[in-house]
């Protein structure tokens, strides 16, 4: 949940009313808002920056509400977007309409996409505010909703990065492409040399906040690139702005362009700045339209500030809610959440018109919620269910909680290891020589090389905790009843758990005998007898190899009928690579079946 710290005086200058700490915090959380601190400029630095930093930067005594807000809620990310809600929630103001215009003086002015940007990041969207009075206060505020719409909905910008531009100082069309990092040149953002792209990535090698967002285009053989008309560069994105077209507090026409990967998301957040800081131009909730023209030709106008509108039941408003309020009621409880409602002709229903501003409304559950918000959740009546419900454990988890104890009563101890593993401690550390022979499921982007997929078997980790504790007294008999997660194409996510129970005994000789005593006396507590004849009744061991186990020392566990996990002397080379110097023997079984 991002939190949103802005000046508590001009919080209130802007609202127009001051308040005690207390009635703003309970008018925050009327609002579905919650005031997390209270605190000052000064505590502010202290807390992330030391006592020094303090000292050097002369933080003032200004009091900082730092309020949380919710993740999908772009639009109360700034103090503008905030006052807006709060004003229009307590009915003092109603909710601005947006628009986006064509210039007067001219033709729209064009961002003309390249096609080598499909390359590296194949999107772009673009809009200009005109005429803005910026002070140092609106100034701050601008910067720092670029920050925190980077940090969240554009995924520290590998998703979306903005770049905004005083547009009087260049020139367009503009040309959005992508070039080998060496033929870029351009002094960067607050800089007075000039760089080459290459020479960049090492420049920001070590800067505290650019660094960690080199490795984005770091690798690619080319860099995505905003240019004027003139060729002067205007944006290295997603990494830094040109100091060419630098924004100041002189600033009066501003040019907004996001790139991105995901189109969806950078029209939302080209949406979301225009909105919020178009109340500081002449023209107030204005915005000059951007014609993007695509590499196949197409062009589309920016930003959409699309208007679009729902139709609700209120009886299922109510319903979802546990109120009882007329058609009326609920569409005023809307529109004090800047969805303005108006009842359809047939009296039942709301027709709710959402604003630009309300990206995160994209169901009628949504709808439902922020009726509920404006409703005061303290003020919905508490009332018993209207059908008895009696809770009880899921049968596996019982099955596996009442084998815990006599498992440990044999003298083993459990252990609770990570689901996710190395590909290796599935694979070449159990004998097994490719991945592709294993069912695994594989992270996306793993960030270490010790969780790169979900283990497959519980052995490999009880293995590493009896590596951990060698200074332990022999014999350790560790083990673990957890899942394992297996691919299957014919399950809903295309993957399904397996509960299963490993154990193992790690001594100065394997003593199979220990393992195979374990499972029988499992076995016993399931009520599965043993099958002398080896037939479909009961249970029996089948010779069989697996290059974890010792050869002719491995055996697979036959119940009913099918084989249900494996038994037997670990290989030394396996335990070798787990650096282990004792033998061991292991009993692995899946238990799901005896649910």
């Amino acid at each position: 949940m991002p939190t949103v710290s802005v000046k508590r005086d001009l919080l209130f200058q802007s609202l127009g009313k001051t308040y005690s700490d207390e009635e703003f915090q309970k008018l925050c959380f009327e609002f579905g808002l919650e005031l997390d601190e209270v605190t000052s400029e000064k505590q502010l630095i202290i807390k992330e920056q030391g006592e020094e930093s303090q000292l050097s930067s002369g933080a003032s005594e200004d009091i900082i509400y730092r309020i949380d807000i919710p993740a999908n809620r772009y639009d109360l990310l700034c103090l503008e977007g905030l006052v807006m809600g709060l004003l229009v929630f307590q009915g003092r103001v109603p909710h601005p309409v947006f628009k986006a215009i064509k210039p007067s003086e001219g033709n729209v002015q064009k961002l003309i996409i390249k096609p080598d940007t499909a390359k590296i990041r194949p999107f772009a969207v673009a809009a200009i505010l005109k005429n803005l009075q910026f002070n140092l206060d609106t100034y701050n505020s601008f910067i720092d909703l670029q920050d925190k719409l980077h940090q969240n909905i554009c995924r520290k910008r590998s998703l979306v990065a903005i770049g905004t531009h005083d547009y009087d100082t260049i020139q367009g069309p503009f040309i959005y492409d992508a070039k080998p990092p060496k033929e870029i040149k351009f002094v960067p953002l607050n800089q007075d040399k000039e760089y080459t792209a290459e020479e960049l990535m090492t420049f920001y090698s070590t800067h505290v906040q650019l660094k960690q967002y080199l490795h984005i285009i770091k690798d690619s053989p080319v860099y995505p690139v905003i240019t004027d008309s003139n060729g002067v560069v205007v944006s290295l994105p997603p990494i830094i702005n040109g100091n060419h077209s630098k924004i100041t507090l002189n600033t009066r026409n501003v040019f907004i362009e996001c790139t991105a990967t995901d189109l969806t998301k950078a029209k939302i957040v080209l949406d979301t700045i225009v909105c919020m800081f178009s109340r500081y131009c002449s023209n107030r909730y204005t915005v000059e339209y951007c014609e993007v023209v695509n590499p196949n030709g197409t062009s589309v106008l920016y930003p959409e500030l699309q208007y679009r509108t729902e139709v609700v039941s209120v009886k299922k408003i109510n319903k979802k809610i546990g109120i009882n309020e007329s058609p009326e009621s609920v569409a005023e409880l809307l529109t004090k959440m800047c969805l303005k409602s108006e009842i359809t002709s047939n009296g039942d229903d709301l027709k709710v018109t959402i604003p630009p501003t309300r990206h995160d409304v994209i169901h009628a559950c949504d709808i439902y919620e922020d009726a509920a918000i404006a409703y005061g959740y303290n003020n919905i009546r508490r009332t018993l269910p209207k059908t008895n419900t009696i809770g009880h454990q899921f049968p596996l988890n019982k099955l596996c909680d009442l084998l815990r104890s006599p498992i440990a009563e044999a003298g083993f101890t459990e252990a609770l290891t990570f689901t996710l593993c190395s590909r290796d401690d599935i694979t070449k550390k159990v004998g097994i020589d490719s991945i592709d022979k294993v069912p695994a499921v594989h992270i996306s982007n793993p960030k270490t090389l010790e969780f790169q997929v979900c283990r497959t078997t519980l052995l490999p980790g009880i293995l590493k905790t009896i590596a951990a504790n060698k200074k332990m007294p022999l014999p350790m008999k560790i083990f673990e009843i957890s899942d394992v997660v297996l691919k299957d194409p014919e399950a809903e996510v295309g993957a399904r758990n397996e509960r299963r129970i490993c154990a193992v005994n790690c001594n100065r000789n394997a003593g199979f005998e220990i393992v195979h005593g374990l499972l029988d006396k499992i076995m016993l507590l399931l009520e599965v007898p043993w099958s002398p004849t080896k037939n479909s009744v009961g249970y029996y061991l089948k010779a069989t190899n697996d290059p974890a186990y010792f050869p002719g020392r491995c055996a697979e566990v036959i119940c009913h009928g099918r084989s249900i996990g494996k038994i037997g002397v670990l290989h030394p080379n396996v335990l070798s690579k787990f650096e282990i110097t004792n033998p061991c023997s292991s009993v692995e079984i899946n238990i799901q079946a005896f649910v």
